[in-house]
């Protein structure tokens, strides 16, 4: 079955291939494409350098309309990530915009 979500998955999935930004590697679960797997590396000159961590991402049928839910799998210590792993992130709030892709939401965590 083919959904407006499913199909813009499908597109940043796509992009997020041939484009990959620098630290950042995401993928579907078990061709699911509702939910996937990602990688994030620390960046440089940062606490968290050289470091890996994975994170979930859940998307609903309302996906772009409404931001996934993302949350780290790895245990990471940061002022906006609470112990269940889940993300305190403007973009992934109040600040959402059908705008963001499955890049930027990587992108914004890792920055």
């Amino acid at each position: 079955m083919s959904t407006p979500s499913r199909k813009r998955l499908m597109r940043d999935f796509k992009r997020l291939q041939q484009d990959p930004p620098a630290g950042i590697s995401g993928a579907p679960h078990d061709n699911n494409i509702m939910v996937w797997n990602a990688v994030i590396f620390g960046p440089d000159d940062t606490p968290w350098d050289g470091g890996t961590f994975k994170l979930t991402l859940q998307f609903s049928e309302d996906y772009p309309n409404k931001p996934p839910t993302v949350r780290f799998v790895s245990r990471m210590f940061h002022p906006n990530i609470y112990a269940d792993g889940s993300i305190c992130l403007d973009i992934l709030q109040n600040q959402w915009s059908p705008i963001y892709d499955v890049a930027a939401i990587l992108t914004s965590i890792q920055v």
